[in-house]
């Protein structure tokens, strides 16, 4: 694949939205072909973005819990059509016409409430909450589902949490070791975790808000104490945060590492000479099905209405204060594109389409 075009096309994509710092990956199948930073991880220090340089997933982390999952079903832990509430009993305080099943968590077909997740977040020095804890009290908060359970979908974060309380009492252990053991450490994702210091020698880009100056006091005041830090120009620079809800949102890590998943998922399953899942369960969890709203989903992944494309894809994104992620698969070519930034938004669907015309030809 010719680069030279590519690169000149996402570092002017990168001037126009104002994106400090770009980390790419491109795999086909089992292979990474492309491995590249552009700008800067982190202002103040003038540390280059690499493809090992670290972001927060935020909701990328769901195709790991998915995956999980999946491993689990696999395994015969886990029914995807058995009640969730036999695997997680404080889901029993959502009244449920038919009973949410964990192919309605996966769908986002649950019915499930989706709370706008804006505090979920806290300073990296600050003690986590319970995970146990802080879902029941959701639960309690939401005790009315939106709609009948597999009558359409809708997103919710809250849906994936219960996935990862189900996961770990599947498990017998935390959400978070049990991701390590059982998904990051057999592919060698060796510096993907849910904290900082798991993360090895990868260097973390620091999150850039574009924020007038006027308003960098209303962001303090709406998020946690500690997580906006100074102005750098026309940002607003946050401090070392980590998310609450590890399964919806809480992995740290790279796009070199975030490929090998992508190529797990390209494969059948296996990379690396590991068998993560089993290609009917890979097979199963790309297959989108049409449930309306802006989005149609499989188990885990996505396909977006208005991402311009006309090649059948999944993806899914993952971006919240700082930060924005997208990994897009293209399963007839076996083609995956992933994308991370330190800004909270910019025009991804641009790059990943000039990638992928490239990547065509």
């Amino acid at each position: 694949m010719s680069t030279d075009a590519i690169e000149e096309f996402v570092q002017a994509r990168m001037r126009a939205d104002r994106v400090p710092g770009l980390s790419v990956a491109v795999v086909r199948g089992e292979q990474i072909t492309w491995l590249r930073g552009f700008g800067t991880a982190d202002l103040d220090t003038a540390a280059p973005a690499r493809p090992e340089t670290s972001y927060l997933w935020f909701s990328l982390t769901k195709i790991v819990t998915a995956t999980a999952v999946m491993q689990l079903v696999d395994r015969g832990r886990l029914d995807l059509d058995a009640p969730a509430r036999e695997y997680f009993p404080p889901l029993a305080v959502v009244w449920q016409p038919t009973p949410i099943t964990l192919r309605h968590l996966l769908s986002h077909s649950s019915g499930l409430a989706n709370p706008f997740p804006l505090r979920w977040v806290r300073p990296a020095d600050a003690p986590a909450p319970d995970s146990h804890d802080f879902v029941e009290r959701l639960l309690a908060r939401h005790t009315r589902l939106r709609f009948a359970p597999g009558t359409r979908s809708s997103y919710s974060n809250l849906g994936f949490l219960v996935l990862g309380e189900v996961i770990a009492l599947a498990s017998g252990t935390a959400f978070e070791d049990h991701i390590r053991h059982s998904i990051l450490g057999p592919i060698g994702m060796t510096h993907t975790g849910f904290t900082y210091p798991q993360l090895g020698r990868a260097s973390a880009a620091v999150g850039y808000q574009p924020l007038p100056a006027p308003f960098l006091p209303l962001l303090r005041a709406v998020l946690p104490h500690g997580v906006v830090g100074h102005r750098y120009g026309p940002y607003a620079a946050y401090r070392p945060f980590y998310v609450n809800g590890s399964a919806y949102g809480g992995l740290i890590g790279g796009v070199d590492d975030l490929a090998i998943l992508a190529s797990a998922h390209l494969n059948e399953g296996s990379v690396n000479g590991v068998r993560l899942l089993s290609p009917a369960a890979t097979k199963a969890m790309q297959k989108v099905t049409g449930r309306g709203g802006p989005r149609d989903f499989g188990l885990g992944w996505y396909r977006t209405h208005s991402a311009d494309t006309s090649e059948a894809f999944v993806e899914h994104l993952g971006g919240g204060s700082g930060f924005w992620n997208v990994l897009r698969l293209y399963p007839q070519r076996r083609l995956g594109i992933m994308l991370m930034g330190n800004t909270t938004h910019y025009n991804y669907e641009a790059i990943l389409a000039k990638i992928a015309e490239v990547g065509r030809a």
